[in-house]
């Protein structure tokens, strides 16, 4: 998808704002028309609204009922018909998806709060991305995908543990100061919908 600058997106100072790692997501998902894409932790939104003026089926989360409120007024200003939930990963959710799409808390620090939860990823920086690729099988069809942003900030024998089950490329990387984020896109989940045995 391209970034598109003119979506309006209002900010809240308890909600993640678009940063440089919603912006390298959003250009590095390729979607479809029609596509069903469920995105966790959806902050203010801007992920999900691009997805859906893009003409997929959009159903977003998040555990902070303020930036459910804000993804919720954002996808309305936008004219994107959006269902927001409030939930953890995958607590609230039903159905199933083509694209599970998350910009992980990755951060390798250990804070509390609401808004300390869009960042901190515990002391290995994975955050919740066990959960997430745990539960995936479960809501996602078959060759369905999961597209996630990490961070080279994350302790790396901790990610490769997490993701060594699974067949994974590299849809996008973009190179900071202090650090180098990566969209991975994580396929080859073992009891997807209609996984063939």
């Amino acid at each position: 998808m391209e970034y598109d600058p003119s979506i309006k997106i209002a900010e809240d100072p308890d909600v993640y704002p678009p940063s440089d790692d919603s912006i390298l997501l959003i250009e590095s998902l390729d979607v479809h028309p029609g596509e069903r894409v469920l995105e966790v932790g959806c902050g203010s939104g801007v992920v999900s609204i691009h997805c859906a003026l893009n003409g997929c089926e959009v159903t977003a989360v998040d555990i902070n009922p303020k930036a459910v409120d804000l993804a919720r007024r954002n996808a309305e200003a936008n004219g994107a018909s959006i269902p927001v939930i409030e939930s953890d990963v995958y607590g609230c959710v039903t159905g199933t998806f083509d694209t599970i799409v998350f910009n992980l808390p990755y951060l390798p620090v250990d804070e509390e709060g609401l808004l300390a939860k869009a960042w901190s990823g515990g002391p290995d920086g994975l955050g919740p991305l066990p959960r997430l690729l745990e539960g995936a099988p479960g809501h996602l069809d078959h060759d369905g995908r999961v597209v996630v942003v990490v961070s080279s900030l994350i302790e790396p024998h901790a990610l490769h543990e997490a993701l060594a089950p699974y067949d994974v490329r590299t849809l996008g990387e973009l190179k900071l100061f202090f650090e180098r984020l990566s969209v991975l896109e994580i396929r080859g989940f073992r009891g997807q919908s209609d996984f063939p045995s």
